[in-house]
């Protein structure tokens, strides 16, 4: 399960840079083009960064049984179970799901959404059995 674990880490990570690639230089992942939306996602890089980091670093100790494995998975966790409940909370007050189906860039905001919860959700599952 830590390999497992690990890689889909490595694939966050991964993801998240190229997403942050693509909103700052392409554009093609911004659901729409309003300043009050394009604000609100630009306060979000720090934040991605922390979580793909600590992904990373996490990724790193799992595939190599180290203890640090553990503590980075949880604080991974937390980063994007939070980051995942601030995009949905986001989308739901701002109604951005009325663009659904029509809109590739909201199926995208749905499986960020999906992923960060179901995957910060496991590890914190998986990993708080190594606590304590």
């Amino acid at each position: 399960m830590d390999a497992v674990l690990g890689v889909l880490l490595v694939v966050t990570a991964v993801v998240t840079v190229a997403y942050w690639l693509d909103f700052f230089f392409r554009g093609t992942v911004q659901a729409v083009e309003e300043e009050w939306y394009l604000r609100f996602e630009r306060a979000f890089p720090v934040a991605d960064g922390w979580m793909a980091a600590c992904s990373l670093v996490s990724a790193v100790g799992l595939f190599t049984a180290s203890s640090y494995g553990t503590v980075f998975g949880l604080l991974a966790a937390g980063a994007l179970v939070f980051l995942g409940l601030m995009d949905l909370t986001f989308n739901l007050q701002n109604g951005m799901f009325r663009l659904l189906p029509g809109s590739g860039q909201m199926w995208v905001e749905v499986v960020i959404v999906v992923w960060c919860l179901a995957l910060g959700g496991t590890l914190a599952a998986y990993l708080s059995g190594r606590v304590g």
